[in-house]
């Protein structure tokens, strides 16, 4: 770590004398913002959680050998948006973000591999892609990568006499996980046998393993196969129908994204598809023994990909810093080091690659960085697709007429395709 850091410093250093040389000087790598040689920085950040500590404990790093100074703005998730327009509209950005979405801002953002060349193919294809330009321009670095995957109660599980999957022995398709379900329901007594969040995004984990995703690997096409789909949908209608699935938790949410969280801590559904940034909150309160296991294999392998990503503003006097800062705190060093106390998935090519040992559940994040690499392509075009957020929130109000009878699956399917068409409309302005 200590040899990574004095290179990560060296590097600095350069980029530094650089920032020095363009001090005071009009304009950066985009926009007229004059650029300074004050070397105070502001980071707009929410937190999962666990991250929150260290990324404070690599910003005191980075502080240390750069001798620049970082001030951590925390807000809530659900502010950042309106917080980030507000402050551009007023001439007074973060000089760095970080972001679920790069699509309202997008206009905003710096190339970063103009200030750090070093950055470009680094990083994930299937998130870089999305963040960058018409031109080639890198406007954010994919900071961290979620993938969605299910989590068991194995204390149910061995209550009911019944297996657990495994890394060896996964589950097959979709059968064999209601069939597991339907048993430790019956067998330990469960008011279910499977909880998912109520979101798109998490239905779209099912959808994709049933062989589709609403956009192509682009995300600026539907891609939407309709008879996977509507398999998709008629598999989750009867599950909700039959009572192994919460039916309520959906219908009463509305459009609204809500957590099955409470329904697998108390015990009430022995399996809870949600994803990688479960692990680290279960650690801490779940009161029984539990395990992450692979996704299953019905068409298609893998899980569905989301993420967050890091950026720097046209209108930020120190964009030469702040690039400096998102290449630093994106090092193989720090994302390892970020990776392993948060709990979070790396997304960095070499990391991915030769893997991240966790010191807290490591058998856990083991199963869902395998199922990275099983993930379809067509999963990120879509989840990184600038018409995905509106597309999730009209699939999660459609699947909830198909619940309460105002709709069928094939219907359904047609009303996932036309929302989709309007969104890409939509987000082309």
């Amino acid at each position: 770590m200590r040899r990574g850091l004095i290179r990560t410093a060296a590097g600095l250093g350069a980029a530094l004398v650089l920032a020095a040389t363009a001090a005071c000087a009009p304009g950066g790598a985009g926009g007229e913002a004059e650029q300074t040689g004050d070397q105070t920085l502001t980071y707009l950040y929410f937190t999962d959680g666990p991250d929150e500590q260290a990324t404070r404990d690599l910003i005191a790093r980075f502080e240390q050998e750069t001798g620049a100074t970082v001030n951590l703005e925390l807000i809530p998730y659900a502010n950042l948006e309106q917080t980030l327009q507000a402050r551009l509209s007023g001439g007074n950005p973060p000089d760095v973000a970080r972001l679920t979405t790069l699509t309202p801002v997008r206009d905003d953002l710096v190339d970063l591999t103009a200030l750090r060349p070093e950055l470009a193919g680094q990083y994930l294809d299937g998130m870089a892609g999305p963040a960058t330009g018409p031109g080639g321009e890198l406007l954010a670095v994919p900071s961290d990568l979620t993938l969605n995957g299910p989590m068991i109660n194995l204390d149910l599980f061995e209550k009911a006499g019944v297996e657990p999957p495994t890394a060896q022995r996964p589950w097959r398709s979709w059968d064999e996980v209601v069939e597991a379900a339907e048993q430790v329901k019956k067998g330990a007594g469960t008011e279910f046998g499977l909880a998912m969040d109520v979101s798109g995004h998490r239905f779209s984990t099912m959808m994709s393993q049933y062989g589709t995703t609403v956009f192509d690997e682009s995300g600026t096409q539907v891609a939407l196969a309709e008879e996977p789909a509507v398999a998709a949908v008629t598999r989750f209608a009867e599950l909700n129908a039959d009572g192994v699935m919460p039916r309520d938790l959906w219908l009463q949410a509305g459009t609204r994204y809500t957590a099955a969280n409470e329904i697998f801590l108390a015990q009430q559904a022995p399996i809870y598809v949600s994803g990688n940034w479960q692990v680290a909150a279960f650690a801490e309160s779940a009161e029984f023994d539990w395990a992450a296991v692979p996704n299953p294999c019905q068409e298609r392998c893998g899980g569905f990909p989301g993420g967050k990503f890091m950026g720097a503003f046209k209108a930020s006097p120190r964009q030469q810093l702040a690039a400096d800062f998102i290449a630093f705190m994106n090092s193989a060093d720090s994302q390892r080091y970020l990776a392993d106390k948060a709990n979070f998935l790396p997304t960095r090519k070499d990391l991915i690659e030769s893997g991240v040992e966790y010191s807290n559940r490591d058998a856990d994040m083991q199963v869902f960085l395998a199922d990275v690499q099983q993930t379809p392509p067509d999963t990120f075009g879509t989840s990184f697709s600038p018409a995905f957020s509106a597309t999730s929130t009209e699939m999660t109000k459609v699947l909830a007429a198909v619940l309460a009878g105002q709709q069928d699956p094939a219907q359904a399917v047609a009303a996932f395709r036309k929302g989709a068409e309007k969104s890409l409309q939509d987000a082309a302005g």
